[in-house]
């Protein structure tokens, strides 16, 4: 995707605030940016979440995150 929505400025102030990073127990996020991104590409684009681009990871992992 040559398009995303979030600075790199704007992603190091979210970062630290999304769960499942790795310094925390549990599990955690294969990639938190690109989470955070499809999540706001649902949003911009109102699109239901099978229509996902897989640029973002597979769509049901993402919706049930």
């Amino acid at each position: 995707m040559d398009r995303l929505v979030l600075s790199d400025a704007g992603w190091e102030r979210m970062a630290p605030l999304i769960i499942g990073r790795p310094d925390q127990k549990g599990s955690t996020g294969r990639d938190n940016r690109m989470f955070v991104e499809g999540v706001l590409w649902i949003v911009r684009t109102g699109s239901p979440w099978r229509d996902l681009p897989e640029v973002f990871g597979d769509w049901n992992s993402v919706f049930r995150r």
